[in-house]
């Protein structure tokens, strides 16, 4: 991973699930257990529950829909919210993630978090791990309409938010995301090598990944050393 140019970035945009939060209970909650209690209160087998939720997951995948807790639970006919927070112990920080946002608010970078989680499941997380400390704005992209693929929710951001794009930061696992902030001018974009600790790692293509978040810090401590000095 290239060291980055810490004196020239001011802002730090970091998304949610599987950039600072293991993206294993994302995906057992979407893949496993959704479908297994979708089977059982609807009286049919899981192979047929299925069938019936893999073709509208793959139909609403990067909409805002998808993402929406309001929209699954009502075209389910079942609380997304309290089957999430049957597996809630699953919601983990990925390592050494507050280390590094400790670091960034001591270096007093301005820290934003830009989610596509709908703020039912932001404010789960949040419960169960004490992100919100570390951050200026805690931002879901419902607040906007926008999902972060689309360039109308970068719009939106920077008029809520005002920041540079060329002196920002923009962590996220998700390349279709980070290609959209690379189209409204974000200069520095990092993906995730391992955005889930169960599953192999990730081809992140064009971008330069973290695999460790302490290897962030030490970059950030000997870009502020050479500002100092």
């Amino acid at each position: 991973m290239p060291l980055l140019p810490w004196a020239d970035i001011d802002s730090v945009l970091l998304d949610m699930d599987g950039t600072l939060l293991d993206l294993h209970f994302d995906n057992h909650f979407w893949l496993e257990h959704l479908p297994q209690r979708y089977a059982e209160l609807h009286g049919i087998s899981r192979a047929a529950a299925d069938a019936e939720l893999l073709p509208l997951f793959r139909q609403h995948a990067g909409t805002l829909p998808w993402y929406c807790t309001d929209f699954w639970s009502r075209e389910l006919n079942l609380s997304v919210r309290d089957l999430k927070r049957e597996v809630a112990e699953l919601i983990a920080l990925r390592p050494h993630a507050d280390t590094f946002l400790a670091a960034l608010r001591a270096a007093g970078k301005r820290v934003v978090l830009i989610t596509n989680a709908h703020r039912d499941s932001l404010s789960l997380k949040l419960e169960k791990v004490e992100l919100a400390p570390w951050f200026d704005r805690l931002i879901s992209s419902h607040d906007y309409g926008f999902p972060k693929e689309d360039q109308q929710f970068w719009f939106a951001l920077q008029q809520d938010c005002p920041f540079d794009p060329a002196r920002s930061l923009f962590i996220d696992d998700s390349l279709p995301i980070l290609r959209s902030a690379q189209r409204f001018g974000v200069a520095h974009l990092l993906g995730i090598r391992q955005p889930d600790s169960r599953k192999a790692l990730k081809d992140t293509e064009e971008f330069a990944a973290v695999d460790d978040y302490r290897q962030l810090c030490e970059g950030l401590a000997q870009g502020l050393q050479k500002t100092s000095g």
